[in-house]
């Protein structure tokens, strides 16, 4: 769904039309584009559930939001499930995010395509990213891009199963995908 706003050409513009705004859009290629609302619990309790772990694993020089804080890509502005940056980074008042170091979405049937292809591509653009993390939401899988020693993303790495482990070490934490698929599917 593509939203008519004319008068609105810059990133700022669209940030300060949609503060408060019902509904989420997101601001790509210059044109205002509608998100999805009205997701699964499991896709809740998963957001949840991450940016709880990132922020109890993570020390005071990060801080960790979830799906209404944005984050200023190449093509625009997105809105991700879960954002890391560093304390410092950003005001308080800020309403979008230039240094994120954790970017993750959550997986869902109509995100499919945009997650794996056109945000892969955007988020792995930004200079301060570290990782970008894919979640599944009905089974313990992630894929994780991280940036190697050459400051290069490689391929995505897929770990599955409850018993394993995803490292990400831009930021020195390790997460269990038990603790973070716990009371989920």
């Amino acid at each position: 769904m593509n939203i008519q706003a004319p008068a609105i050409r810059t990133v700022e513009e669209f940030l300060r039309w949609n503060e408060g705004r019902e509904g989420r859009y997101e601001f790509i290629r210059g044109r205002i584009t509608g998100m999805m609302t009205g997701g699964t619990r499991q896709h809740a309790q998963l957001m949840l559930q991450l940016a709880l772990l990132l922020k109890s694993a993570l020390p005071g020089e990060f801080v960790v939001t979830a799906a209404d804080y944005a984050i200023r890509t190449p093509l625009g502005v997105r809105y991700p499930d879960v954002l890391v940056e560093p304390s410092g980074s950003s005001s308080g008042n800020s309403l979008a995010s230039d240094r994120a170091i954790l970017v993750a979405e959550i997986l869902s049937p109509s995100s499919l395509a945009t997650d794996f292809g056109e945000k892969a591509e955007e988020y792995t653009a930004l200079d301060s990213l570290q990782h970008y993390l894919v979640l599944a939401q009905d089974e313990p899988r992630v894929w994780l891009w991280s940036r190697g020693e050459d400051g290069v993303f490689g391929k995505p790495e897929m770990t599955a199963g409850r018993e394993e482990t995803v490292e990400m070490k831009g930021l020195g934490i390790t997460l269990a995908l038990a603790e973070l698929y716990r009371d989920i599917a």
